[in-house]
């Protein structure tokens, strides 16, 4: 099994995010972007991290790519949460890299010039949205993409809309545009209850070009596409990663208050209790970033699903655990001036990532029931 070695990646996000802390809860009330946070990231080369040395990266395993977020995750949830974002389209390229597919040029020039990647993922699942035109030499795009998590700092959206092909029929294509391209624009929409510093606005694509070389992937709408088994399996621990981080901070915080009130006969009973959630997330995000196994597996719709069960007993785990470092804590931890008050808002955004869990729970239903997880139709032995 994959392990998350103690590394000097997952150290720096230590000192990284200890410089970031202080700051946090005056950019959670302001809803300001996480800039200190990027700019202490490209210093370090963090947008790199993940890509192997031998095309100039940083060389760090996937298990302490997904360490360094989490520790990212303890002190400036919203930092780290916006940096999955990038990450996770960093790792689905990085596995792409040893099997033969296409994505090395973008993996170098990440590592050479700190290319930050905007993901639209939460508006690309199956059928995507936005359509798409063919004209000379590409497609024009018009699209509302939402969550666009870094928007603010990204240099390089990648996303996909509809294309109706006249041959091959309804089509979603896969592509990457310049954010700097005309008629690519961010709403200024993201204020939200919690995670108010990733700059999460929604992405406005109006009649933007995308050249015939951009598009990396055609394929049918609607129907499930093996792409999402390699997606789904790096993706879910990384963007999972964050909330870990928050969950052990949360009983670090409320550990700590309740010490003082530990000749209460019910403290001990809570504190075990808390105790018992941690490691519930512990085990639920390790399993998710075992899952991965360090980049070495072999893309299944099984393993695709495994990653969507994991997310779901991650993020349920995850909110229970702040929950319930608030109810150690007792009232000191409702008021502003304590930091459990804004985990418990950052960890409320965990079900809201791919899949939410009724819809994990139907997809991994038609699944156990030996059905296609997207048309509901039987499948073959």
């Amino acid at each position: 099994m994959a392990t998350t070695r103690t590394s000097e990646w997952v150290a720096r996000a230590g000192e990284i995010g200890a410089a970031l802390a202080e700051g946090a809860a005056r950019r959670d009330l302001e809803g300001a972007f996480v800039s200190e946070g990027y700019a202490l990231l490209k210093r370090h080369r963090f947008f790199s991290m993940a890509i192997p040395a031998e095309l100039g990266g940083g060389g760090a395993s996937f298990g302490e790519l997904c360490g360094a977020i989490r520790e990212l995750g303890r002190h400036c949830a919203s930092t780290a949460l916006a940096f999955s974002m990038h990450s996770h389209l960093i790792a689905a390229t990085v596995w792409k890299h040893p099997h033969g597919q296409p994505g090395a040029d973008l993996l170098r020039k990440v590592a050479a010039e700190q290319t930050v990647l905007l993901s639209t993922g939460a508006s690309d699942w199956i059928d995507a949205n936005g359509t798409m035109e063919r004209v000379d030499g590409g497609y024009r795009v018009t699209a509302r993409k939402i969550f666009g998590s870094g928007g603010p700092a990204a240099d390089v959206l990648v996303s996909s809309a509809r294309y109706d092909d006249p041959r091959a029929g309804p089509q979603v294509l896969h592509f990457a545009v310049p954010t700097s391209a005309e008629g690519v624009t961010f709403a200024a929409d993201w204020d939200t209850l919690g995670m108010r510093a990733t700059g999460s606005n929604t992405v406005l694509l109006q009649d933007v070009f995308v050249p015939e070389q951009a598009i990396s992937l055609r394929r049918p709408r609607g129907q499930w596409h093996p792409v999402w088994s390699v997606v789904l399996t790096v993706a879910v621990p990384i963007y999972m990663s964050p909330y870990a981080g928050i969950t052990e901070a949360a009983c670090e915080v409320a550990l700590a208050m309740a010490a003082r009130k530990a000749d209460a006969p019910y403290v001990p009973y809570l504190a075990g209790e808390l105790e018992n959630l941690r490691a519930q997330t512990r085990l639920a995000w390790r399993g998710l970033v075992d899952n991965a196994a360090e980049y070495d597996f072999t893309p299944s719709l099984a393993r695709a699903n495994d990653a969507l069960v994991g997310k779901t007993l991650c993020a349920n785990a995850a909110m229970a655990t702040v929950r319930k470092a608030m109810e150690v804590a007792g009232g000191q931890g409702f008021f502003r001036a304590c930091p459990l008050e804004r985990m418990l808002r950052d960890v409320s955004a965990a079900p809201y990532h791919p899949l939410p869990e009724k819809r994990q729970l139907h997809f991994s239903g038609l699944f156990a029931l030996g059905r296609d997880p997207i048309t509901g139709s039987v499948m073959a032995p």
